[in-house]
This record gives C-alpha cells, sequence and structure tokens, in this order.
C-alpha cells in the first residue's frame, strides 16, 4: 500500500509541476500548433498562423498560457512577457555544430556530446558561401548561448545554439575547509548534464595535488575557483635547506615562516635565528 501512494505521488508531482515556456520555439511551418510545446499530437489545437510575408510571429505569454489552459494545460508559466514562433530556415547548420562540438571537447577532457541544436536568430534561406565561426570564450560554461559567424566581406550573421551533454565532474561529499588536501574522501567523481557553470570545473584532479582555497559546501561542483596548489611547507614546519656553495652543498635545518608551495621563494629561520630567503622545492625541501 506504501509502495503505491509513492507511485502515485510521483506521478501527481510530475503530472502538475510547473513547466516554463520558451521564449523561442522554432517551426517546420506557418501552421503553428499546440504540440509544438506540450509535445501531444493527439489532442493538438492551432496557437497561430505566421503570416505569408513573414518569419516569425509572437504572442503573449499570458495569452498563450490561458488558451492552455481551457484545453487542459494548466502547469505553464511565463519567464517573458512574449513566445515567439520563428520558421526553421532551409540551411545546413552542420559545419557550425562541428565547431561547436569541437570547441567543447577541447574544453572539457569527458564530455559526451548527445545533442546540438543550432537556428538562426532570424529566417534564413541560405548561408554565406565562406564564413569563420565565432564563439566567445566563456560559452563552454553553458549549454546555450549565442554564436556568430562573419564573412570575409565582415558581414554577420547570428545564431542561437544549444547543446545537450554529460560531464565528469568532481562534487564535494561534506564541507570541504580552507587549506584541506582535496582526496577521494572530501569528493566523488560523477557525470552531471552540462546546465551552467559559474566557473570552469576541476579535471583529472588526480593528476595535480591541490587544495581547497576556500570554504566549501558539500554537494558542490569544484572548479578551479574553489582550488590552488597544495602546500608542501606549513608555517613552523621544520624545512630541510640545501646550500650551494664554492663547489660544496651544505645542509641544515630551518623554521619556515610562512606556508609555500613548489617554486616560492620564502622567508625561512635558522638555528642561529638569522632569516633566510630560499626557494621551495619540494615537500618540506628548499635551496639557496
Amino acid at each position: 500500500m506504501l509502495f503505491k501512494l509513492v507511485i502515485f505521488s510521483f506521478f501527481a508531482l510530475n503530472l502538475y509541476a510547473d513547466i516554463e515556456l520558451e521564449g523561442v520555439y522554432y517551426v517546420e511551418n506557418k501552421e503553428v500548433n499546440s504540440s509544438i510545446i506540450t509535445g501531444d499530437t493527439k489532442n493538438s489545437f492551432p496557437i497561430l498562423t505566421i503570416s505569408d510575408n513573414d518569419y516569425l510571429a509572437k504572442i503573449k505569454s499570458k495569452e498563450l498560457i490561458e488558451m492552455l489552459n481551457k484545453n487542459g494545460y494548466k502547469n505553464y508559466q511565463n519567464k517573458s512577457s512574449y513566445v515567439n514562433f520563428i520558421l526553421k530556415s532551409p540551411i545546413d547548420t552542420s559545419l557550425i555544430k562541428q565547431r561547436l562540438k569541437e570547441y567543447y571537447k577541447k574544453q572539457y577532457k569527458n564530455i559526451d556530446i548527445e545533442d546540438i541544436i543550432v537556428e538562426p536568430r532570424t529566417y534564413m534561406q541560405s548561408l554565406p558561401e565562406e564564413y569563420i565561426v565565432d564563439i566567445r570564450s566563456r560559452d563552454y560554461l553553458f549549454r546555450d548561448g549565442t554564436i556568430s559567424i562573419e564573412t570575409p566581406q565582415n558581414m554577420k550573421y547570428f545564431f542561437n545554439y544549444y547543446i545537450k551533454a554529460h560531464v565528469m565532474v568532481y562534487e564535494s561529499r561534506d564541507i570541504i575547509k580552507k587549506d584541506t588536501k582535496l582526496t577521494p574522501l572530501n569528493y566523488i567523481k560523477k557525470s552531471i548534464l552540462l546546465d551552467r557553470f559559474r566557473a570552469k570545473p576541476l579535471q583529472d584532479i588526480e593528476e595535480t595535488p591541490l587544495q581547497a582555497k576556500r570554504h566549501i559546501p558539500k554537494g558542490k561542483v569544484l572548479t578551479h575557483n574553489d582550488a590552488e596548489s597544495l602546500d608542501v611547507i606549513k608555517r613552523d614546519s621544520i624545512v630541510n635547506v640545501t646550500m650551494y656553495k664554492e663547489g660544496m652543498v651544505i645542509t641544515f635545518s630551518a623554521k619556515a615562516l610562512q606556508d609555500a608551495k613548489v617554486n616560492d621563494i620564502i622567508k625561512v629561520q635558522n638555528s642561529n635565528k638569522k632569516i633566510l630567503k630560499v626557494k621551495v622545492t619540494g615537500l618540506n625541501r628548499a635551496e639557496i
């Protein structure tokens, strides 16, 4: 009985969950029906018609929601004032898709791209014979965006795109305190659907020792903003210092006066209380 109740609750939540209307829908023909939104072809009803001389039509979101409500679709809400319907352009965007695919694969070592959709922002009968694809430097952080193509004559055309892909990331198991070494004990590796990141996710943590640059909450995707190279010397720890002088190698111990990473120049204090500057070479090791 409990199992049946859980199953019923699951379907009820999905049935009545709010669905956000998109700001733009690309349609195959000028007769726009509700199935483009609901996916329900059996009970589809007409929404509007794109006029003969146009390739775009829009409707107020509130008006569209009222139409959907009257026909039994009561769980839609709007995120913009208008919903636009744009006639799909009869163009081959495979080259643009390929450039996007190459771009995302270059940014993520472990990405599984399932689909890429590219549509011009205005109706186009054809593409220029020659053009370059311009992708902005931080677009890889998002699943969708706007890119452009530019011709040798400096003509620019803009396109909306959407990429469906899964990315391998590292997520904090629990709260990670600042300066804590990142290890499998405090993170898990998992594949997630690419949506939007505030910074580039860390990849292949195992290859480079890292530590938390700041306090990291539980369940957070670890990014380059959250980590830094691991400190190999801690303040007040004992450092083995090697000094090269006139063909001689002298080794002595000194107290570190600050935290440090490999190649940092730091101050240490020897047994005579003298302050020296040394270059960090490894774990509790330095040289002059």
